[in-house]
């Protein structure tokens, strides 16, 4: 991509998390960057909110077009939708990235990452993205960021409001969502269902001459994919505060992709929670949650129940491979405030992981408890936050982070903000043990991460940027006998915005990212890019409510980068653009069409994983306002 579009880029998108409609519109509250709900102007962390109404706007058909060419954000998906689709918070690993459904964290047990294909995006209420380390906060995982999804849900005093979507497009592609929400005078509820098909596109371009690349085999058909899912959630508020909310989500898949061994997968996904919260005194409120994430795969060939026999191939047979995982999660918290303008967050964090798999793990279980403390105060014009956190893993042993956080709020309303964060990545149980079984006594990756930012809200605008550098130890990579090991070592700089605004009609989101993604240990690899992470992203999505009309469109551009840690497989940088209208028939219903990759742009993200072509799709939707 030339550097004169994401200049053009960065001089029109400073920044800002979301916008208002008018100067005294109230500020939005967050709740992942401090575990608790925050105004975002409050908060001390640079955060990206995408709402329910940003996300009907740009008709996404995946969490992946929600989230891709956000600040930080790079994202490599290998053939389509339904596909397996990995994301790059700052320039850190896959695994270094935290996702919360609803609170739970969720993400398989072997490999620790979420089925990012697998999320069904008309569930969604909002999303929050925090980026910078959180692991004070969380724990492991949380190096580059935190994304916490919440699920749609009711409100109190709603009469029963039925929901409806229908869409079609290419490719086949077809999916649908119902829903009903409501609420009385203390309570709500939310129940839908949903599914998508898509008849897909050939996922890996490999030819005969190239077998051993990329997806190692040569597969020229059409990688189709079906999915379903289903939500509950509902709360209960009492008269003295007390609060009860619980919440169930669940999706399945078939799909079918290109691989030599096995090329069909049949996998679910569940996350379960509930919370109590209740105030001990007035100035202290207590929280108890639970919450259960399982995550469940099996693998065929060729869609049926046969797998690769050396003497005799294609007979009926058990599955290839299999991996159930599930994730127990209990918390404890309170927020105690200490006086005015001062709190402290303290509670601890219990986790337990289980896996069955056809590999021989030696261990197949380790329970994770933490204890952490957040203290934040306001005072005048400054803001000050200091947090710590210790955890004890039965696999791994102990870790400690611990961060600082410092705001300034000008006369003018702008604000200043510097921070300094450690925070680690647990070896998962493939890291472990995958695929020999022995283990290899990783330890744990580390990072840390020093932050400066400058932001505003002027009016209706709001914009920040944000410069970053992160050094992260001890990554894992692979010996000459393909064992894992902590041989790497990485430096990250990146500077990041993004501007807001909802004002005559108009809606405007831009996003800029420059950044450094480097080894650095030393080697023969030193200075190279990390892999799969484009130096500069961008993003602007413009739209205009034109009476029953909405018309709109984005621009997404990335850079060159490599989809190796040798920088000898460089992937092109690219841009495309996708326009998009909305009918507002009336005050309920809408339709809704979308074009997406407008001149047909031919891209990859990972090597050899085709991405799809111009599409098109229509939707027709019942939405009522509340």
């Amino acid at each position: 991509m030339k550097k004169t579009l994401l200049a053009a880029a960065l001089l029109s998108t400073m920044t800002m998390a979301h916008a208002a409609d008018a100067p005294d519109r109230l500020d939005p509250v967050v709740v992942t960057a401090n575990r608790a709900p925050t105004p975002l102007d409050e908060v001390l962390a640079p955060v990206t909110l995408i709402t329910r109404e940003d996300i009907e706007r740009l008709q996404p058909v995946s969490v992946q077009d929600l989230l891709v060419g956000l600040p930080g954000v790079a994202i490599a998906n290998t053939g389509g939708i339904g596909q397996q689709t990995s994301l790059f918070m700052r320039g850190t690993n896959s695994s270094h990235t935290l996702v919360l459904v609803d609170g739970v964290r969720v993400g398989t047990v072997g490999a620790g990452l979420p089925a990012y294909e697998q999320l069904p995006v008309e569930q969604i209420d909002h999303i929050e993205i925090v980026r910078g380390p959180r692991s004070t906060l969380y724990g492991s995982d949380a190096i580059g960021g935190v994304i916490q999804i919440f699920t749609r849900h009711g409100q109190t005093g709603e009469a029963p409001t039925p929901t409806l979507s229908v869409t079609g497009g290419s490719h086949g592609y077809t999916a649908g969502q119902a829903g009903i929400s409501g609420g009385g005078q203390h309570g709500w509820y939310n129940a839908s269902l949903g599914g998508q098909y898509t008849a897909g596109i050939n996922a890996c371009r490999v030819g005969a001459a190239e077998a051993m690349a990329g997806c190692f085999t040569d597969e020229p058909d059409h990688d189709a994919s079906r999915m379903y899912n289903g939500a509950l959630s509902g709360g209960y508020r009492w008269d003295d505060g007390t609060e009860l909310t619980g919440s169930w989500l669940r999706s399945k898949g078939d799909i079918e992709y290109d691989g030599d061994f096995q090329n069909f997968t049949r996998r679910s996904q569940q996350v379960a929670g509930g919370k109590l919260a209740f105030d001990v005194m007035p100035a202290w409120r207590m929280s108890l949650a639970l919450g259960q994430n399982q995550d469940r795969a099996d693998n065929y060939l060729n869609g049926a129940d046969k797998t690769l026999d050396f003497v005799n191939y294609g007979v009926d047979k058990a599955r290839v491979g299999y991996l159930y995982s599930k994730r127990n999660q209990a918390s404890w918290q309170n927020d105690v405030t200490l006086a005015a303008g001062q709190t402290l967050t303290a509670g601890v964090d219990y986790q337990q992981e289980t896996l069955k798999s056809d590999t021989d793990y030696l261990a197949d279980s380790r329970n994770n408890t933490g204890i952490f403390a957040l203290y934040q105060g306001l005072f005048g014009a400054h803001e000050l936050q200091l947090s710590v956190r210790h955890d004890h893993n039965t696999q791994f042993g102990n870790h400690t982070t611990g961060s600082a956080a410092y705001g300034f709020r000008f006369d003018n309303g702008m604000k200043l903000t510097a921070s300094y964060g450690t925070a680690f990545h647990a070896p998962t149980f493939n890291d472990e043990f995958y695929p020999y079984g022995a283990p290899v006594n990783l330890n744990p990756e580390t990072s840390r991460t020093a932050e400066i930012g400058l932001s505003a809200r002027p009016g209706i605008w709001n914009w920040a940027v944000n410069a970053y550098q992160a050094t992260v130890n001890d990554l894992i990579g692979f010996d000459a006998n393909f064992l894992p090991i902590n041989v790497s070592k990485a430096r990250i700089r990146g500077i990041e915005g993004q501007v807001g605004a909802d004002v005559d009609g108009w809606h405007v989101r831009g996003y800029v990212t420059l950044q450094q993604p480097k080894n650095r240990d030393g080697g023969s690899q030193d200075g190279n890019l990390l892999a799969r992470r484009p130096e500069r992203t961008a993003r602007v999505d413009l739209d205009k409510d034109l009476g029953a009309f909405t018309l709109g469109g984005s621009l997404n551009a990335a850079g060159h980068s490599f989809d190796d840690a040798a920088n000898t497989r460089r992937l092109g940088g690219y841009a495309t653009a996708d326009l998009r209208a909305t009918w507002h028939v009336d005050a309920d219903w809408s339709v809704q069409g979308r074009v997406a990759n407008l001149a047909d742009k031919r891209y990859e993200t990972a090597a050899y994983y085709n991405q799809l072509g111009r599409t098109y799709y229509l939707t027709l939707r019942y939405a009522p306002a509340h």
